[in-house]
């Protein structure tokens, strides 16, 4: 049986900025954009989230119910520095590290460097490791396997440890809310109410058949899960999956002009982040929002892998005029996905040669 940790890193872009500015200590913290910008809150402290506020949050929404919060813009750079020092703290205990995001990962100490046997007391050393070197909190699950620790982690934020075992474990799934499993979205949520399903108890109840043939694959995957038989391997070479760059206006665009050359930005951009990641793109993605707030999607799928500048122009301006209905628009982005790194992909096509 494998020991798993999950660590979050506790109200993550926040907490740095109390860190290196102690005269935000004490006080409610968001990060964001600004409000007359039409931000959104990316984080918060603690003290902001005492109030209501949450991350996705407009900044506008957020300062009506925290009026005395300070609002800072994010800096991802030194966020991503950070986030390079935590981790660089998990591999002194083991090289199984799976990142999630810039302030979460997997780790599997099960075989760890420093000979620890127990998880309890690994993750113990990691959260004081962390405070003391770089003067953050984390949260830290500890299971046997993935979705019992990332559950388990939310569990005594912030800088709590929560501890589920191969004893106790089925007594702790039974009561999580049927929206706390994996897959589990509004919609699902829905179907799984409608039969009764609202709990882990409830999901435990039912019988495989009746999971696949209610809701597929999904329900396979839920019938092992609440079973404890979900997935304790690790994904350790964890690959982008896509790319983009969106914005949103201080006020509505009606420039089809400015339009197009935002989106040409954002190829450059994406042109750019390809070359330094050794990466090619097929799928081009163009989104649109216009200030009725109804949000416009389109793809295409390129024959080739490419990373040409030119081509994702083309691209770009074909999926636009798809798009593009002369309404006044609020949000403009492009996304590339279909991501493979070029020796692959030039690879695959010299088959076919």
């Amino acid at each position: 049986m494998r020991k798993i940790l999950h660590v979050d890193m506790d109200a993550f872009f926040a907490s740095v900025e109390q860190r290196d500015h102690p005269e935000l200590i004490g006080k409610p913290v968001i990060v964001g954009g600004k409000a007359r910008n039409r931000g959104v809150v990316s984080t918060c402290s603690y003290e902001a989230r005492s109030f209501g506020v949450h991350s996705a949050m407009s900044t506008k929404e957020a300062l009506k119910l925290c009026p005395k919060a300070v609002v800072i813009k994010p800096n991802i750079d030194l966020y991503r520095q950070v986030s390079q020092e935590v981790r660089a703290i998990f591999h002194r205990y083991t090289d199984l590290v799976e990142p999630l995001s810039i302030d979460e990962a997997y780790l599997d100490v099960t075989e760890n460097k420093l000979g620890i046997k127990s998880a309890t007391l690994c993750a113990q050393k990691i959260q004081y490791d962390i405070y003391q070197q770089l003067g953050l909190t984390c949260s830290v699950g500890v299971s046997f396997n993935k979705f019992l620790a990332k559950i388990a982690s939310g569990y005594q934020k912030p800088s709590g440890i929560t501890v589920v075992d191969d004893k106790d474990f089925q007594g702790f799934i039974n009561h999580l809310k049927i929206e706390d499993f994996y897959g589990v979205g509004k919609v699902t949520a829905e179907k799984m109410r409608k039969k009764e399903i609202f709990t882990g108890a409830d999901l435990l109840a039912v019988s495989k058949q009746e999971l696949v043939q209610s809701f597929g694959k999904q329900g396979e995957r839920l019938y092992q899960q609440v079973r404890g038989l979900s997935s304790d391997e690790l994904t350790i070479d964890r690959q982008r999956k896509s790319l983009g760059k969106e914005t949103t206006f201080i006020e509505d665009c009606f420039s089809e002009r400015e339009l197009v050359v935002t989106l040409e930005k954002y190829v450059k951009w994406i042109v750019d982040k390809l070359e330094k990641e050794g990466m090619v793109c097929k799928t081009v993605t163009l989104k649109l929002r216009n200030h009725k707030f109804q949000t416009t999607t389109k793809s295409k799928s390129l024959v080739n892998y490419t990373k040409d500048y030119d081509t994702l122009v083309r691209t770009m301006d074909y999926l636009f005029y798809e798009a593009y209905d002369e309404e006044p628009i609020r949000l403009v982005g492009l996304s590339v996905s279909n991501l493979l790194p070029k020796e692959q992909a030039f690879k695959q096509l010299s088959l076919f040669d």
